[in-house]
C-alpha cells in the first residue's frame, strides 16, 4: 500500500494545510533526480550540484519541519488549557458524583484518580438525595471529546513522522546518498512535536479518569473511548449491502407491477387520488436517498459532516445506513401502491384506502419506535432535533438545528400531504358519519385537498415560521444585528407571500376572478422572497461572490470539489429551479387541472432536488469555516469558558517568550513550566523531552 496515496485520506480534515507536504517534496525529488542524471558523466559538477540540490531540497524540508512544530505545540497548547479546565470543573461537579450500593440501583462510582490536580476518592462524593446524572453525562461527555482531540493530536503526530521518515529514505534512495537520513536524525527526531510526551500522559490520565466515572470497568471505558482508526475503512454489518440491494431490487420489481396494474386493471385508478396518497413516502424514501448521496460525496472530499453536525464520532449513520432506511421505506411504499391498484378488483381482500393509511402508520411507528432496535439512536437524534424545532425560540439554535429547518423548507410538501391525510381518514371515521353518507371517496379527496385555505396556508408558512424564529433567537444570544436579522428578513417574505396568497385563494373562491390585486401581491412577495433567497444561498449560505476568491472567480479562495465548474453549474441549477414557480404559475392561470398538479408535483421533486445540491456547498462553507479555526472536535465544557480567559491565552502566545503553560506535578503541589515558544522555535536543538519510538502502524506503508 502506497503511503503517499492514502495520507490524504487519514489525516484529520481540518488540519489539512499543516501537514508535511508529502507529495510535492516528492516532486522535487524526482525533478533533482532528471537534473542530475544529465551530469552522471561529469563527476565534479554532479557532486557540486547534487550539494546545491540538497541544500534547498533540506531548506523545504525545514520549512515543512517548521510549519509542524509550530502548528502542535499550538495545539498542544490548547490541550494543557483544556486538560486543566476539564479537571477543575471535574473537581468542583464532584459533589454530584455519588456512590452508591448496587442495591439502591444507584451508580457506583469507583476511586478516580487525577493525576493533573488532586487525588479523588471516594470518600470526597457526598451521597445526597437526588442523583444528578445530568452533570455525570456532561462529565463524560466533555473527557470523551477531549481523548478524541488527544488521539487526533496524536494521530497528526506521527503521521508527520513518518511524512518525514518516507520522504526523506526516497531522497537517498534516488539520490544515492546518506544525508536524508543524517538530517532526519539530527533535526526531525530531536524536534518537538517528536519528543514531546506530554500528550500520552494526557491520553493515559483521561483514561483512568473515565475508567473510574464507569465505575472502574475499564473494558466498557475503553470501549466507549474507542476512536475508529484513521486508517482503517468504515466497516460495515456483512449485511446492509445485501439489504439495499434487496430492497432497492424489490422496488424495481414492484413498481413494473405497479405500472402493469395502473395500465390495465378496471376500474382505472384516478391518477390524482393516488399523488394525493403516495406523494409524502416518495418524498421520505427520495430524500434519504439523496442525503445519503451527500454524505457519500463529503466523506469522499473530506468535509466533516460529523463534526458540523455534533454526531457521535465513534456511532453514526453512514451513507450505506441512509441507503438500507430509504431502500426499506421504498420498498414498503411501492408495495403500498400495488396492494392499493389492486385492491380495485373485484376479489379485494380489505378496502383500498386503507392502503395508504396502512404505510403512514408504519412510517410513524418506525420513528417513534421506542425499543432500541431499528436505528434507534439515530431515530432518538432526530426527535430530539424535531422537538427543538417545535420549541424553536426556548432553546440556542445549533447548526442541526437550523440546517433541519432549511430541509423542511424544501419539504413543505410533507406538512400539507399529513394535513391531508388527516382530513381523508376523519371523514371516513366514525365521527363524520354524517358527511361520510353524503360523500363519495372522490368527493372526500376532492374535498380535503381544497377544504380550508387557511390550514394550507399554515402548513406551507409553518417551516418559514421556525426558521424565522430561529433567526431571533440568534439575534437574541448574539446581539448582532447582522446577519441574523438580514436573514429573518428573508423568511418574513415568504411569510407575506403564503399570506398573500391565501388572500388571493379566497377571493378566487368567492368571487371566481383568477386576477385580483392579492393575486399582484402574491406575485410580487413571491419574486422577493425568490431573489431574496436566492442571493443569501449564493453570499451567505455558500459563501460565493468572495472578494479574494483568486482563480476560483466569483467562488471563493478555497473550494474543495475537484471541479470549479461544479460551482457555476449549482448557481445557475439554483436559480432555475429557485424561479420554476413562475412556469408553475403561469400553467396554473391557463391550463388548470390535472396538468397542473402534474406541475406542482414535478416542481415538488426539483426543489428537493435543488436542496440535495444546496447541501453540497452550505456543508463545505460550514467546514471551510472549521478548517480556518483548525477546529476538528467539539469544544466541550461542563461551565462556561470566560472571554478574558481566552484573551489571555492569546496574549501569553503573542509574547515574546512564547506561551508558557502550567502543568501540574502529580503531587497537586508544585509546577513544571514548559515553553512552547521555545519549543516550536527548537527545530535544530535536542529536545528538552523524552523520545517516543515510532508508531509502527505506519510501516506497512511502502514508498512510492
Amino acid at each position: 500500500m502506497k503511503f503517499g496515496a492514502n495520507l490524504q485520506t487519514i489525516i484529520t480534515p481540518e488540519w489539512r494545510s499543516q501537514y508535511v507536504e508529502y507529495e510535492d517534496l516528492k516532486e522535487v525529488i524526482y525533478q533533482y533526480q532528471e537534473e542530475l542524471s544529465n551530469l552522471e558523466g561529469v563527476p565534479e559538477e554532479y557532486q557540486r550540484m547534487l550539494t546545491s540540490l540538497e541544500e534547498s531540497f533540506f531548506a523545504k524540508c525545514d520549512g515543512q519541519l517548521s510549519k509542524v512544530n509550530n502548528f502542535y505545540c499550538e495545539k498542544l497548547a490548547e490541550a494543557t488549557r483544556k486538560h486543566a479546565i476539564l479537571n477543575e470543573q471535574f473537581e468542583s461537579h464532584k459533589d454530584h458524583i455519588l456512590a452508591f450500593d448496587d442495591s439502591n440501583k444507584s451508580v457506583k462510582m469507583g476511586t478516580i484518580t487525577s493525576r493533573v490536580g488532586t487525588l479523588v476518592k471516594p470518600s470526597m462524593f457526598l451521597k445526597k438525595e437526588k442523583l444528578r446524572m445530568k452533570t455525570v453525562k456532561e462529565i463524560k461527555f466533555a473527557f470523551s471529546e477531549f481523548y478524541l482531540s488527544l488521539i487526533l493530536l496524536q494521530n497528526f503526530k506521527e503521521l508527520n513522522f513518518t511524512a518525514f521518515r518516507k520522504i526523506l529514505k526516497k531522497h537517498d534512495k534516488v539520490l544515492n546518498t546518506e544525508r536524508g537520513e543524517e538530517w532526519r536524525r539530527d533535526y526531525v527526531e530531536t524536534s518537538p512535536f517528536y519528543t514531546d510526551t506530554y500528550i500520552r500522559e494526557y491520553i493515559k490520565e483521561t483514561e483512568e479518569t473515565y475508567i473510574g466515572l464507569e465505575g472502574g470497568d475499564r473494558t466498557k471505558a475503553m470501549k466507549r473511548l474507542r476512536v475508529p482508526p484513521l486508517s482503517e475503512k468504515t466497516q460495515y454489518p456483512k449485511n446492509t449491502v445485501l439489504k439495499v440491494g434487496f430492497y432497492f431490487g424489490m422496488c424495481l420489481i414492484l413498481l413494473c407491477v405497479f405500472v402493469w396494474g395502473l395500465l390495465y386493471i378496471e376500474p382505472r385508478v384516478d391518477i390524482v387520488e393516488l399523488f394525493h396518497f403516495y406523494r409524502t413516502g416518495f418524498v421520505v424514501s427520495g430524500f434519504l436517498s439523496l442525503l445519503g448521496l451527500n454524505i457519500l460525496a463529503w466523506r469522499k472530499y473530506g468535509v466533516n459532516h460529523v463534526l458540523i453536525f455534533e454526531l457521535n464520532p465513534r456511532d453514526h449513520l453512514s451513507h450505506q445506513h441512509l441507503f438500507e432506511i430509504s431502500g426499506a421505506l421504498g420498498f414498503l411504499w411501492t408495495l403500498s401502491m400495488v396492494t392499493y391498484v389492486y385492491s380495485h378488483l373485484e376479489f379485494k381482500v380489505f378496502p383500498f384506502t386503507y392502503s395508504p393509511g396502512l404505510l403512514y402508520v408504519t412510517y410513524f411507528v418506525f420513528l417513534f419506535n421506542p425499543f432500541p432496535c431499528l436505528f434507534h439512536k439515530a431515530r432518538k437524534w432526530l426527535l430530539y432535533r424535531m422537538w427543538r424545532l417545535f420549541a424553536c425560540g426556548f432553546y440556542q439554535v445549533e447548526f442541526a438545528d437550523f440546517w433541519l429547518a432549511d430541509q423542511l423548507n424544501s419539504l413543505v410538501v410533507l406538512f400539507t400531504d399529513f394535513e391531508f391525510i388527516v382530513c381523508f381518514y376523519s371523514l371516513h371515521s366514525e365521527s363524520f358519519t354524517s358527511l361520510t353518507e353524503k360523500s363519495t371517496k372522490s368527493s372526500a379527496v376532492d374535498y380535503c385537498a381544497h377544504y380550508s385555505i387557511a390550514v394550507s396556508a399554515i402548513s406551507h408558512a409553518y417551516p418559514a415560521w421556525i426558521r424565522f424564529v430561529q433567526c431571533l433567537r440568534r439575534y437574541y444570544d448574539t446581539r448582532k444585528g447582522y446577519p441574523h436579522l438580514v436573514n429573518a428578513g428573508k423568511y418574513s417574505t415568504n411569510l407575506f407571500k403564503n399570506a398573500f396568497k391565501a388572500f388571493y385563494l379566497y377571493h378566487k373562491q368567492s368571487t371566481g376572478q383568477k386576477q385580483s390585486v392579492y393575486f399582484v401581491l402574491w406575485i410580487a412577495t413571491q419574486f422577493i422572497s425568490t431573489v431574496y433567497s436566492f442571493a443569501w444561498d449564493i453570499k451567505m449560505d455558500w459563501g460565493f461572490l468572495s472578494d479574494n476568491a483568486g482563480e476560483n472567480r466569483f467562488l471563493r479562495e478555497e473550494i474543495i470539489y475537484l471541479n470549479k465548474y461544479f460551482y457555476y453549474a449549482a448557481v445557475v441549477e439554483n436559480f432555475v429551479i429557485r424561479f420554476s414557480w413562475v412556469v408553475v404559475t403561469i400553467i396554473d392561470q391557463t391550463l388548470g387541472g390535472s396538468i397542473s398538479l402534474g406541475a406542482k408535483h414535478i416542481a415538488v421533486i426539483l426543489e428537493m432536488f435543488r436542496r440535495f445540491v444546496w447541501n453540497f456547498f452550505r456543508l463545505e462553507n460550514e467546514h471551510v469555516n472549521n478548517v480556518g479555526e483548525f477546529r476538528a472536535v467539539r469544544d466541550i465544557s461542563i461551565t462556561p469558558f470566560q472571554t478574558d480567559d481566552q484573551r489571555q491565552q492569546d496574549m501569553m502566545i503573542d509574547e515574546s517568550d512564547g506561551a508558557e503553560s502550567a502543568i501540574f506535578d502529580f503531587d497537586g503541589k508544585h509546577h513544571k513550566r514548559v515553553n512552547l515558544g521555545r519549543m516550536a522555535r527548537g527545530t535544530s536543538r535536542v529536545g528538552m523531552m523524552k523520545s517516543n519510538s515510532a508508531d509502527p502502524r505506519w510501516e506497512n506503508y511502502d514508498i512510492d
